[in-house]
């Protein structure tokens, strides 16, 4: 199921992420693998969580007690969440610092930044950011080098085959409305990129500018005033953490909509192509553990996405009156009824 999906890739994508991936395996650092080692006896560990959403996802901490880490006993969870206000990250990565906590888990570009702003010492296990020497996180992919080190993201790199297969689910399309955020570093430079891809299936492209969580609303506005029938949106933590509305906004118009993570459809969304986020929140939780028995972030290798998933949810297709064609079903990993 997965090789038929990434065809869409290019040559250069596959060789990264391949390289991404296989790093940790040459290296004897594979992250999927949960270690047999349990927790020293007798340590209590901290254990620093940043993040800009409501909740931790609880993959994450299933993970940990797989591992033998149990709150209370040897660990201590310090969630700090910025409760969809970015700003307010740098203030909870410096508290977090206070409390000299083990390690910070900070999933995500703008919570991975602020934790490493706020400390050179204390170890940042971090997950997304398509390129993270590029963003400044790492030295490089094998050797990160400082005290930063985690699993990468290539969801920016997924939106031509999410384009594929909305054109594939609805053929007589031909316009796109993409969510983008605008000010971030990636936004306009993906949007340029989003358009050649477009270009090549015969779609027009509307962009839905937003900077802010203020913003939804007035951008779903604009759609009646052109003839977008689909949505994609640019990767952004912005809209992970706002998806309930993106996704109540998106039924609102009827549009169907393909979106990143599984979160969305979750949400209510109609369908989903991406990494698979438990799967890689999973492989995290190794990342931590490593950490936490005395091993260094500069020696963990970045590594890439290794499974991903198509989801196609019946149920909000039946509420915005739409019908996925059958070879569209057959190809999804997942079908909500």
């Amino acid at each position: 199921m997965i090789n038929q999906f990434n065809k869409g890739w290019t040559r250069r994508n596959f060789l990264s992420a391949a390289a991404l991936a296989g790093a940790g395996t040459l290296l004897g650092l594979r992250s999927d693998t949960l270690a047999a080692e349990p927790p020293q006896a007798g340590k209590v560990y901290r254990l620093g969580y940043l993040f800009v959403g409501l909740q931790p996802p609880k993959e994450f901490l299933e993970a940990m007690g797989r591992l033998g880490y149990v709150e209370g006993k040897n660990i201590i969870f310090e969630f700090r969440s910025a409760e969809g206000k970015e700003e307010r990250l740098p203030a909870l990565a410096a508290e977090l610092v206070r409390l000299n906590v083990d390690v910070i888990v900070a999933p995500g570009v703008r919570p991975t930044r602020a934790a490493k702003d706020a400390t050179k010492t204390i170890p940042v296990v971090y997950m997304g950011g398509n390129d993270p020497v590029a963003l400044g996180l790492v030295a490089s992919w094998a050797r990160p080098g400082g005290n930063v080190t985690g699993i990468t993201e290539i969801s920016h790199e997924l939106t031509g085959k999410r384009l594929e297969l909305l054109k594939e689910a609805f053929p007589k399309t031909s316009g796109v409305a993409v969510l983008v955020r605008v000010g971030g570093r990636s936004g306009a430079s993906r949007l340029k990129e989003i358009e050649v891809e477009a270009k090549a299936l015969r779609l027009k492209l509307q962009s839905l500018e937003v900077r802010g969580a203020s913003d939804f609303d007035k951008a779903f506005s604009t759609l009646a005033k052109n003839q977008s029938r689909a949505l994609i949106e640019v990767p952004n933590t912005l809209f992970h953490t706002n998806r309930k509305r993106i996704v109540e906004l998106a039924t609102q118009k009827r549009l169907p909509a393909i979106f990143h993570s599984r979160d969305f459809v979750d949400a209510g969304g109609l369908m989903c192509y991406g990494e698979s986020t438990v799967e890689t929140l999973r492989r995290l939780v190794t990342y931590v553990d490593k950490i936490l028995k005395g091993r260094k972030p500069a020696d963990l290798p970045i590594e890439g996405p290794m499974r991903f998933e198509f989801v196609v949810n019946l149920k909000a297709a039946k509420q915005i009156g739409v019908t996925i064609p059958p070879n569209v079903l057959v190809r999804a990993n997942e079908v909500i009824r």
